[in-house]
């Protein structure tokens, strides 16, 4: 064996830095949508339609890309795949218009499917591996990651550097940190009970399932729509500089890594129904300043809120999935990932047409019915604390 490059890392914090590397060679686009927009002369939906290739590729390798990672071997695909991510959309940013967009998107999309497959399996092995949760945590630092992007796609944006040279000159930060953090990464051994039985391609939703469906629609949607939109919408609505515009992405990404970092313990203290319904009301609040906001802090401070309201919808009712008895655990969390995934992947690009006809603030405003309807099926998540369910 070759002697081990990088820091030396407990499990869980190699962890931390794959989620925080990887979410950092996958955000640096999003400040800079505003400009790749302007520069080819076209409208929000023409945009979300170019955005949808990565999508596309997404679901393509979620489905299928599990069975060959695990031949390839997880520490290694991880190790080649965060920088080609990083390659990849620095390649894609050269397109000149939304078809090429769409086009050049798609490996992109393939691309990360197979790092999220990899990076979740790897969070939940070492949970087992160390015996305690740490999924929402590894999330908020996939949320941090987003924020360095956030705000170092601001300020290069500020400075006048053009999205091609950005996106070039983040594939050598993304290389280092690849080599400075998973150098040294060792995959967590397989659970015990991941036998030959996984999950069916397509798990068919219950009807229970879809309620639960229910419960992640408004949280997907507008997390979703917030790293689309905001930068254009900061830009559209109060015509505000490059860096400002940007910034919007990172205020969002930094209140949902705090709210990521501290919601496990929160959980387990209450219950994941009212959690979730005090989540839900506060994205309700963000949204509507979004929608009225009169200057920027206003709709600053609404992007945060949307980001806390969001932060723990869906793991909350991933857990709530997997603790259904009428089947495997595996299959019930494989019906609730694949459909919520699929409403946080097309949706945002989708409501391009929205902000295209409606005008942008109706992007958010659209949000609001969607947490009516996620409140109350918000029930279904359960009401005892997790740590007494557990017991």
């Amino acid at each position: 064996h070759p002697m081990p490059v990088g820091l030396s890392l407990s499990p869980q914090h190699r962890v931390y830095a794959g989620f925080a590397v990887y979410s950092f060679a996958m955000g640096n686009i999003f400040p800079r949508l505003p400009d790749i927009k302007e520069a080819m002369g076209i409208g929000e939906g023409a945009l979300g339609l170019g955005l949808i290739g990565v999508p596309a590729g997404t679901l393509i390798s979620l489905s299928f890309a599990a069975p060959l990672l695990e031949r390839v071997g997880f520490g290694r695909a991880l190790r080649a795949l965060i920088p080609l991510i990083a390659l990849l959309y620095a390649v894609a940013v050269h397109a000149q218009g939304p078809l090429a967009l769409f086009l050049m998107l798609v490996p992109v999309g393939l691309a990360i499917g197979c790092a999220e497959i990899i990076i979740n399996v790897e969070a939940d092995r070492t949970e087992a591996l160390i015996g305690r949760r740490i999924m929402n945590r590894a999330h908020s630092f996939w949320s941090i990651g987003f924020f360095g992007a956030g705000l170092f796609g601001a300020a290069v944006a500020q400075l006048g550097l053009s999205p091609q040279w950005h996106l070039a000159l983040v594939v050598p930060m993304v290389l280092a940190g690849v080599a400075v953090f998973l150098g040294g990464y060792v995959p967590a051994p397989a659970r015990p009970a991941e036998n030959g039985d996984a999950a069916p391609r397509f798990a068919r939703p219950t009807a229970a399932i879809m309620v639960l469906v229910a419960v992640t629609l408004s949280a997907m949607l507008m997390e979703g729509a917030s790293l689309d939109w905001s930068a254009i919408y900061m830009r559209s609505v109060f015509e505000a500089g490059p860096f400002l515009s940007g910034f919007a992405v990172a205020a969002f990404a930094f209140s949902q890594a705090a709210a990521r970092f501290f919601a496990d313990g929160f959980v387990e203290r209450h219950s994941p129904s009212g959690v979730a319904r005090a989540m839900l009301c506060t994205m309700a609040a963000g949204l509507v300043m979004v929608f009225f906001a009169p200057v920027p802090g206003a709709a600053l401070l609404g992007f945060a809120l949307i980001a806390i309201g969001t932060s723990v919808i869906f793991p909350l009712a991933m857990s709530a999935a997997a603790q259904r008895t009428d089947r495997a655990a595996a299959v019930n969390v494989a019906a609730l990932a694949q459909i919520s995934f699929v409403a946080f992947l097309l949706g945002p690009p989708l409501l391009g047409y929205v902000a295209e006809h409606w005008g942008i603030r109706w992007t958010f405003g659209l949000g609001l019915p969607l947490v009516a309807l996620s409140l109350a099926t918000a029930g279904s998540l359960g009401h005892r604390a997790r740590a007494e369910a557990a017991a």
